[in-house]
């Protein structure tokens, strides 16, 4: 009896030793994927969420169109993220490319994926279920699973925010007419209409699109002056947005200055930033922010 009892303690306490070093066996691994990830990330939403979901010690190149901290200074800045260059990017050795269904060439792609460098294309999120589809696949293609349950958590406050308040511009009355004029530099102002990135930004905030077309078209100051919008959103794609746009505004299209956002001085920039890549972090922050602005214009 004593020998078995013995036998069974050595048994129980060997079980034990080999399940505790399984489990470091396990976390090292894990630890060690996590450290061998070289990340490229090629678009604005994108890259957002890499930073978000913590995975910012694994970038190691941005497409131009990506913000990122100054401090992640050694990070590469590569091309636009529809005309990325294989070479640019082989030379950083990364394990993946993360990037929306519009990065490109196709043939950078192809070169890419046959030198061992795994290409995931996300597609551009439009709704929320969406975008967070697109987390739960980042979670798990950088090991974050944790921390996209916890960024999946505060999207959700964010939409619960955006509900309350469009429940409460409802209380107010008419949603605020809105219009989106998209600048460039010598080029005819664009508006955006349905199935915009503005358009969804609009849409969260509880306001309406009064382009009343899909995509983004040119339209006159005449054209715009008849739609009678209560709030004009623009978008410059010059190096810096104005910080008056009101003025700047109404200084390159003096008619707009007879609508109902000129009378009132309702002109207000949208960051670039949010409209890049569908749905995404920015474009979450926009909307709260913009929905704030229509209740404070209902109010008046």
């Amino acid at each position: 009896m004593l020998k078995q009892s013995m036998f069974n303690t050595k048994h129980s306490l060997l079980t034990r030793l080999m399940t505790a070093s399984m489990l470091l066996s396990s976390a090292l691994l894990s630890q060690s994927a996590m450290a061998e990830n070289r990340v490229v990330s090629a678009g604005a939403g994108i890259t957002e969420l890499v930073l978000a979901l913590d995975a910012s010690d694994e970038l190691v190149g941005v497409d131009s169109t990506s913000q990122i901290p100054d401090e992640l200074d050694s990070v590469a800045k590569l091309g636009y993220h529809r005309m990325l260059s294989a070479e640019g990017i082989l030379a950083l050795s990364p394990t993946i490319l993360l990037g929306s269904e519009a990065m490109g060439p196709k043939n950078t792609l192809e070169v890419l994926s046959s030198a061992n460098v795994e290409v995931v294309s996300l597609p551009s999120a439009n709704t929320r279920t969406e975008l967070v589809s697109n987390i739960e696949q980042m979670g798990k293609l950088l090991n974050r699973e944790s921390q996209a349950t916890e960024l999946k958590q505060k999207i959700d406050l964010s939409f619960n925010q955006l509900d309350s308040k469009q429940q409460k511009l409802n209380e107010l009355g008419d949603a605020p007419k809105v219009l989106f004029l998209l600048l460039q530099p010598d080029r005819p102002a664009r508006v955006g209409g349905n199935d915009t990135a503005a358009d969804i930004i609009i849409n969260l905030a509880g306001g309406q699109n009064i382009a009343g077309f899909d995509g983004y078209k040119s339209v006159s100051q005449e054209g715009i002056l008849a739609l009678q919008p209560d709030v004009i959103l623009i978008s410059n794609r010059s190096e810096s947005e104005s910080s008056d746009p009101v003025t700047a505004l109404l200084k390159a299209m003096p008619l707009l200055a007879h609508t109902p956002a000129g009378e009132h001085q309702h002109i207000k920039n949208l960051p670039s930033q949010a409209l890049i890549g569908g749905l995404g972090l920015s474009a979450i922050t926009a909307a709260d922010d913009l929905a704030s602005d229509f209740i404070s214009i209902k109010k008046l």
